[in-house]
């Protein structure tokens, strides 16, 4: 296993280009099987959970070759199994999109409930709910989730939960539905509107993306395509907290301002100077950090995935902090690693109270998920003396080159082989 050595108490500073969205990536390489074209994908992020969807898709049949870091040619032509690699899909919650993308070409699919990062409880039943209104039989056997479909046909489907990953599954299936399918009560993030600008490229017609209603005319001919991701929001947000932490100024480049908002604000709000230009935003330390709440929600809201770095930022403001975590149950698992910082937060439900402005302290800690992993170096980037961050592979599952990106702003961290960890317990000896 591999951790992190970060000297902390060097404020960030200069520019960083924006990697391509990883929440983008892994909907867009399932939604590529829905063609028997090649399909070109631009900007895809080096990250661990891209590289085991291609492994994924590999496995099934599809033939991939590359063109430069970010450039990846697939072709499903050969395309023929319906049931993705276990020991792959338990890697990653995002193959189960592969529910949706092979159900609607071969109408069935066969795939293991999926695992990835411990946030609580995320069921699938909306998922579930989606592909029987569409027309699809399900059974659960064996750890297997098992699909099958004569015909699909659109339909109205209701959410009871906005969800990001029931909404990816239901365009997908709907896509190839005969008929109108109305989807009520859906995700409105712009990766979601990314997949529907990729469909739609391939020969499908989805229209309302970014709203709380998609309207889409099922096909059947779904063509090749070439399709740029859309650039990474989360990776973003994760910079411009570091710089505000740490008390530098960063150039976040290759953005788009308009999915920053709810972090621009926040930043803003805490104390930072934040200037958003058409591609960029720059954030500056200009005086002491000021408490203050902090609630996350579905897109446009403040985002989950930003929470964890959020509570770091909020440990350097003087005075009392609340947080809410309105989106995972789970989403704290962090707080106890900050605590070995020095950190003073007290977790009571969904609610986080942060006593702020003690300074943090160099510590052996474990990343236990993959935003908690970037928060934890953001952390002993603010910190007095030196931090090891262990279990890494969290952090490279979703950051591509961040050690290689933090250096470039000045950060004093690097990557070597740990001996003393203990993979049950995720624990530094």
């Amino acid at each position: 296993m591999e951790k992190f050595i970060v000297k902390g108490r060097t404020p960030l500073s200069g520019r960083v280009k924006i990697s391509g969205s990883k929440n983008s990536a892994v909907a867009l390489l399932p939604a590529a099987v829905m063609t028997s074209e090649t399909v070109c994908l631009e900007n895809l992020p080096d990250i661990t959970d891209v590289r085991t969807m291609i492994e994924i898709l590999e496995n099934l049949g599809v033939s991939i070759r590359r063109r430069g870091r970010d450039v990846l040619e697939l072709t499903p032509g050969n395309l023929s199994k319906i049931a993705p690699s276990y020991e792959l899909v338990k890697k990653m919650r995002a193959s189960y999109y592969f529910m949706g993308s092979l159900l609607a070409r071969f109408g069935q699919a066969e795939v293991p409930i999926p695992g990835g990062c411990d946030l609580g409880p995320r069921p699938i039943d909306q998922h579930l709910k989606g592909f029987t209104a569409l027309g699809a039989a399900i059974n659960i056997e064996h750890g297997m989730i098992k699909l099958s479909a004569k015909k699909l046909t659109g339909a109205r489907i209701y959410l009871d939960v906005v969800s990001i990953g029931a909404t990816v599954n239901m365009m997908l299936a709907a896509a190839a539905a005969e008929g109108r399918t109305v989807l009520e009560n859906v995700a409105k993030e712009p990766e979601i509107v990314d997949l529907a600008n990729f469909l739609n490229a391939m020969g499908a017609s989805v229209k309302g993306a970014g709203t709380d209603v998609i309207r889409i005319d099922g096909t059947k001919s779904f063509k090749g395509a070439m399709h740029a991701v859309i650039p990474d929001r989360i990776e973003a947000g994760t910079f411009m907290m570091a710089a505000a932490a740490t008390g530098g100024q960063v150039t976040v480049e290759d953005v788009i301002p308009k999915h920053l908002e709810a972090i621009t604000a926040k930043i803003r709000e805490i104390g930072g100077k934040v200037e958003v230009d058409p591609e960029k935003i720059t954030v500056k330390w200009v005086s002491p950090l000021v408490p203050s709440d902090l609630k996350t929600f579905p897109y446009p809201g403040f985002p989950t995935d930003l929470q964890p770095p959020g509570m770091v930022l909020l440990t350097a403001a003087k005075g009392l902090s609340v947080i809410t975590e309105n989106v995972f149950d789970g989403r704290y698992n962090h707080v106890d690693e900050l605590k070995r910082m020095g950190a003073r937060i007290k977790v009571e439900g969904r609610t986080a109270l942060i006593d702020g402005g003690a300074p943090l302290t160099g510590a052996p800690v474990a990343a236990t998920d993959l935003r908690s992993g970037a928060a934890l170096i953001i952390a002993a980037l603010t910190a007095d003396g030196e931090s090891q961050i262990s279990a890494v592979e969290h952090i490279d599952r979703g950051y591509d080159s961040f050690e290689q990106k933090l250096t470039g702003l000045g950060a004093s961290i690097y990557r070597k082989n740990d001996e003393s960890y203990d993979q049950q317990s995720g624990k530094v000896d």
